[in-house]
């Protein structure tokens, strides 16, 4: 498991399709930067713009969460673009050794209450609207499997069910969970504390021991199958909150008081149920629903390509875009100084200044070589290329930048180094293959070395540290035929 966790911290993965060779026009700069670039005379060194033709598929992968990742939790109502999501969690919290027990003679505990602590890193949405959650325990009969990683978008394939609620919906304000906690056992922020009915206290404090549910591991679970933390799908909710079970603020408090046999005075305590990042089982289900949403009108399902004007990413689970370059075989040979792919956010201007800036666009796009034979992404070869420090993310491109253009003082872009790649398709007549614009979390990416090494593939994984948080991040972009903000490959070059 530390391996294939190491090797998946490599991967990242993006698409695009289509072009047509339409001219020349004057371009004063690239959108990566001139370098060593030479400058553009009309004379030894030329621009040129193809036309791609792209369309919005739903992803079909099946992404999944590990134990060290963030995990998201929350509902997104009001989503005119994307729809509606749901995130909802299941997560087992344990006792340190076994077998447990609360110290003191048990006649002299006295309850005091039971929190569910939640290590908080942030939100993506409006954080202005309240979110309802609740917790409860994960039904006995669905019962989490440690040896499980599960999909985070089948949840009906793999169901793990919250059973009995464990207290009343919470309503909790995104805007003061950073706020300071103070208290006699603790000085912490970014928790959220929910607490729990006192007869669930009363439970894991006096009625479960070192004699029944506390015996060992495997006896606790037949008692106690783990949280279920889910929020109410009703409006205004419109957030998803960023949670990490490996944080130390993520726990179970028990809180409690004692006295000795004769004593006067009694001492209140605690003790903290944690996550265990290397047995412990969770998983973290997001769904996603487009219906009456703009991207269901938009979004491809069968293999015809068309060209729409309109393409949408949604990081896994959720959309990618499917890029063809059709008149990139067919373009004479010539040296290529820098041929790249451009793609531009399109604004929503009815949401300009609130759903358009709540639901920020992903941090990062993939660019990769679809094969819909084997369903499988493959990186661009000789432009993407992994070395022992990792992938040249930076050199390929593919990060989120802003930039003023069309009247719009903020427009997310990306961009994609393609030299090598047009070079190939060029001089040596490499396929021009069909490429895919996704925004990934948890991926594989089959892997070719730079030519002339032989063309065998390696698998390889991109982690969110590397690409992006699960559900975090949405982008509309503009398509090969936009009028505006139409995503095009340009090419500088010489002849020969």
């Amino acid at each position: 498991m530390r391996l294939f966790s190491t090797l998946r911290n490599t991967f990242i993965f993006c698409i695009i399709s289509g072009s047509f060779l339409t001219g020349c026009t004057r371009i004063t700069s690239t959108e990566l930067g001139g370098g060593l670039i030479p400058p553009i005379d009309g004379v030894l060194t030329k621009d040129t713009i193809l036309d791609v033709i792209t369309d919005t598929y739903n992803e079909i992968d099946t992404p999944r969460i590990y134990k060290g990742d963030i995990h998201m939790l929350g509902a997104i109502t009001n989503d005119p673009i994307f729809g509606r999501t749901s995130a909802s969690m299941f997560f087992e919290l344990s006792p340190s050794f076994y077998p447990f027990f609360i110290p003191g003679n048990k006649d002299s505990i006295r309850v005091d209450s039971a929190v569910l602590i939640l290590g908080y890193n942030g939100f993506y949405g409006d954080s202005t609207q309240p979110l309802r959650l609740t917790v409860s325990e994960i039904d006995q009969s669905t019962p989490l499997d440690r040896n499980r990683l599960y999909p985070v978008n089948y949840p009906n394939v793999t169901p793990v069910n919250a059973g009995a609620a464990l207290g009343s919906p919470v309503s909790v304000d995104i805007r003061r969970l950073s706020d300071s906690v103070k208290n006699r056992f603790e000085i912490a922020t970014n928790q959220i504390r929910i607490r729990l009915r006192n007869d669930v206290a009363q439970r894991f404090i006096k009625t479960y021991d070192s004699t029944n549910a506390y015996k060992n591991d495997s006896i606790f679970r037949t008692y106690f199958a783990g949280f279920a933390l889910t929020a109410d799908q009703t409006g205004p909710a419109n957030a998803l909150l960023r949670i990490s079970l490996s944080d130390t603020n993520t726990k179970f408090a028990l809180y409690y008081s004692s006295s000795s046999t004769g004593a006067t005075t009694r001492d209140t305590s605690v003790h903290y149920f944690r996550f265990n990042t290397l047995a412990g089982g969770d998983a973290n289900f997001i769904t996603r629903s487009r219906a009456g949403s703009q991207v269901a009108n938009y979004t491809t399902t069968n293999n015809s390509p068309k060209s729409d004007s309109l393409v949408y990413v949604q990081t896994s689970p959720g959309t990618t875009v499917r890029v063809r370059i059709p008149g990139l075989a067919s373009l004479s040979n010539r040296i290529i100084h820098r041929a790249e792919l451009i793609a531009e956010q399109v604004p929503d201007d009815a949401n300009l200044l609130t759903i358009d800036q709540q639901m920020s666009v992903p941090r990062y796009l993939l660019l990769s070589v679809y094969d819909s034979v084997t369903n499988r992404k493959r990186n661009v070869r000789n432009d993407y290329i992994f070395s022992t420090e990792g992938p040249n993310i930076t050199d390929f491109g593919g990060f989120a930048f802003y930039k003023t253009t069309q009247g719009y003082n903020r427009v997310a872009s990306y961009t994609f180094n393609m030299s090598r790649y047009v070079q190939g398709i060029i001089s040596r007549k490499d396929t021009s293959h069909l490429l895919k614009l996704s925004a990934p979390a948890n991926d594989s990416l089959y892997y070719a070395n730079p030519y002339p090494n032989p063309n065998t593939y390696i698998i390889y994984y991109l982690n969110p540290s590397i690409g992006n948080d699960p559900a975090n991040g949405r982008v509309r972009l503009g398509g090969g035929t936009h009028s505006r903000f139409r995503m095009r490959i340009r090419i500088i070059f010489s002849r020969i």
